[in-house]
């Protein structure tokens, strides 16, 4: 299950991508359409400064705020040498 890192609040609006950038911020960029032309220019809802943790997935959820939650890592287990 995820655990809500920040709370946002974050209304979310169609035709945009939520996501959390690199330097650990909400964002929110237009999502590309068939024969629309987009920018690709990231405009930051709010500044959360989210120092992420390896093996952790962070998203934009429902409500709006900053969840994370471990990642499932499936495959075949390798044999040691």
């Amino acid at each position: 299950m995820a655990q809500v890192v920040c709370r946002c609040g974050v209304k979310r609006k169609s035709g945009y991508l939520y996501f959390v950038n690199k330097k650990g911020n909400c964002s929110r960029v237009q999502m590309a359409r068939a024969g629309k032309r987009t920018s690709k220019k990231q405009e930051t809802l709010h500044s959360c400064g989210i120092k992420r943790k390896k093996g952790y997935l962070y998203f934009v959820d429902k409500k709006g705020n900053v969840a994370m939650a471990k990642m499932n890592r499936g495959g075949r287990k390798r044999k040691r040498r």
